[in-house]
């Protein structure tokens, strides 16, 4: 007896060294978030690129916008479909998402509309004209894909966040989560050989169009979210392939970007997906690297063969050039993250990564509160005016979203799990069926939250999209 005592306390006091190693793996993530965060902010800023020497002729080769978020689709893409896989829970899953994407949305809007004035605002003029579909559309979080106007700037890219929650939904309660391969490469062709050709914004045509799909869109993710939330298997199962239908359809017929960049949104994404299994041995090394480096290419060529004209306005880049490297510099930062991802990173970046979300959010509402201050002043022209500017607005950006992050991302997470486990007492997950005996080894179908998940499970908060 006193052995088996020893043994227990032995098994306790070493559960804390795998959560810490646990996090220290996906110290990574957060450094690249940190990365990507600060890329996005730069090319909205500005300031530094005007100061330098030539700097205004940086955008023509290598749009920052553009490579921050194709290395934010890149950690998405690596960790996102595990989170899914290792509750085993979709019902879980989509409520985390809700709580951990939607407060800071909602804040950042609200104060935006308080503090800023209308000739300062960030907020669209659309979502003034139109303030119902505008919310309706927003609400969703599919604007970009149903010919709405962002209500800020920025959502743009959590429309296809969203999508892809959608797919790998869909993928999961499908068992198909672990055909990361061919939809990468699927989806990395498609952009290459139809990227200028799919037609764009084909179901909104018109304000009457567009009011007619938000209301059909709201009403598919109103009956997918209502049957996964029910915890029943054949309903959660109806549930996601409601949502990827509609990803399909949106993706498909009614892109506001280019064709090709919408794309190889999803072929990078999927394309982190292969990376994760490949570093789990759920996919040969060869098979992973020949499918990322054929992503690559066809990243780089969509880039150089379709950026051009009109596509222009829709990929907001200044050039072929601009969007093809810096999705290579994307692709190139990942890879060298997840290189040294065994080795130690900068605290400070990681902690940048982890209120990345946060910043990313804040940092247009800051630019124009900035002008604003500086509104009816002469310009600053001495290096030292300049470099205290700069460090002024930095440091105010990051304060305001470290305060986010701490006064509504994380008890607006705290809330979620205790929001599942409400939902969860009132409507208990369906039990599987009882496997035939050969299969009594089974693990638990699809949807169901294993043992772990419904006790509760440490996840790592991965700023941004985790």
């Amino acid at each position: 007896m006193k052995a088996i005592r020893i043994a227990g306390r032995r098994r306790v006091s070493a559960a804390p060294k795998s959560g810490s190693v646990s996090a220290s793996r996906l110290g990574w993530l957060d450094a690249l978030r940190g990365i990507a965060a600060l890329a996005v902010v730069m090319h909205h800023l500005k300031l530094p690129l005007r100061w330098v020497p030539h700097g205004n002729e940086v955008p023509n080769y290598l749009d920052l916008g553009v490579f921050g978020v194709m290395l934010f689709f890149l950690v998405s893409g690596y960790i996102i479909p595990a989170s899914l896989e290792r509750r085993g829970d979709v019902r879980g899953f989509w409520i985390g998402r809700a709580f951990r994407i939607y407060p800071v949305v909602i804040v950042t809007f609200v104060v935006s509309l308080l503090i800023l004035p209308h000739k300062y605002t960030v907020v669209s003029g659309w979502a003034y004209d139109h303030p119902l579909l505008s919310l309706a559309a927003n609400g969703l979080l599919l604007q970009d894909l149903m010919g709405v106007p962002n209500a800020l700037g920025v959502l743009w890219t959590l429309t296809y966040e969203m999508v892809f929650y959608y797919f790998v939904t869909a993928l999961f309660l499908l068992g198909w989560h672990r055909r990361s391969v061919p939809i990468a490469v699927g989806f990395a062709a498609v952009a290459l050989v139809l990227g200028g050709w799919i037609a764009l914004g084909t179901l909104s045509v018109d304000l009457s169009a567009k009011r007619h799909l938000v209301v059909a869109c709201a009403a598919v993710v109103v009956m997918a979210m209502a049957c996964i939330m029910t915890g029943r298997q054949a309903l959660i199962k109806l549930g996601g392939l409601l949502l990827g239908a509609l990803g399909l359809v949106l993706i498909g017929l009614n892109s506001r970007s280019a064709a090709f960049e919408t794309m190889m949104i999803f072929a990078t994404m999927f394309s982190g997906t292969v990376l994760y299994r490949m570093e789990r041995g759920q996919i040969e090394r060869t098979q992973a690297l020949l499918s990322c480096g054929f992503v690559i290419v066809c990243g780089f060529l969509s880039g150089y063969m379709y950026n051009h004209g009109w596509a222009l306005w829709q990929t907001w880049s200044d050039s072929w050039k601009a969007w093809s490297f810096a999705y290579l510099a994307a692709w190139a930062v990942f890879a060298a993250g997840m290189l040294l991802r065994k080795r130690r990173f900068p605290r400070w970046l990681s902690w940048l990564g982890a209120i990345s979300y946060s910043l990313y959010l804040l940092h247009n509402p800051a630019i124009h509160a900035m002008n604003w201050i500086l509104a009816g002043h002469a310009p600053i022209e001495s290096w030292t005016g300049r470099a205290l500017q700069f460090t002024t607005f930095m440091a105010a950006l990051t304060l305001l979203s470290w305060l986010a992050y701490r006064l509504v991302e994380l008890p607006f997470q705290n809330l979620g799990r205790r929001a599942l486990k409400a939902v969860a007492r009132r409507l208990p997950p369906e039990a599987p069926e009882p496997a035939p005996a050969r299969d009594r080894t089974a693990t638990s179908l699809p949807g169901v939250p294993t043992q772990a998940s419904r006790v509760g499970e440490n996840e790592p908060v991965l700023a941004k999209r985790e």
